[in-house]
């Protein structure tokens, strides 16, 4: 060991500089978790929106939606408040579970998270956005809390929360424009 490592101060040179750099790489990781929810800059919450090019009438689009919220909800009348087929909008509020893994390895439910949806939808394209997100309990606090790391009553395990938020929101966009992208035409059955 001597050999590859120099003397004991070299050592622990060694050791330090190797510590150091550990130290980096963790530290850019949690910047990178801090950054990686989309934040609108207006009113300093999670925000995701986008504007999809979508072949298709508002009416067709409309039609694609409702059925995509058939698909994804459980029960999507109940979630949605307003469906106007004239302004080609749809508008919602849902909520999920989050979860924390204990020290045995144990997966424990967290607590839930609501959230405001909306879709508009006119002649080829719809927006979507996902905003207002907060953590259900007794204060209903912002989602967006948990990406301060000064914040005095941190906890390591909002780091995990809000990944878990992200994949939701991930999945949720991804789930949308899969279904409104056109059903492939069938070919008349000819034998």
């Amino acid at each position: 060991m001597k050999f590859l490592f120099g003397n004991k101060e070299q050592q622990n040179k060694l050791l330090m500089r190797i510590k150091l750099a550990a130290l980096f790489i963790l530290m850019a990781g949690m910047l990178w978790a801090q950054e990686k929810l989309p934040v609108d800059p207006e009113t300093g919450r999670i925000q995701y929106r986008d504007v999809v090019e979508q072949e298709g009438t508002k009416q067709q689009l409309f039609n694609s939606c409702v059925y995509w919220l058939n698909d994804f909800y459980k029960d999507p009348v109940r979630i949605t408040s307003l469906r106007d087929v004239e302004t080609g909008k749809i508008v919602g509020k849902h909520q999920f579970r989050i979860y924390y893994m204990d020290k045995d390895g144990n997966k424990i439910a967290a607590g839930m998270i609501g959230y405001d949806f909306t879709i508009e939808l006119k002649q080829d394209r719809y927006r979507y956005t996902l905003n207002n997100f907060l953590f259900k309990s007794t204060t209903r606090q912002p989602v967006v809390k948990w990406m301060n790391k000064k914040d005095p009553a941190y906890d390591i395990r909002w780091d995990e929360y809000l990944d878990q938020v992200d994949k939701y929101a991930r999945d949720w966009i991804a789930s949308l424009k899969e279904k409104m992208k056109p059903a492939p035409e069938k070919k008349p059955d000819e034998w």
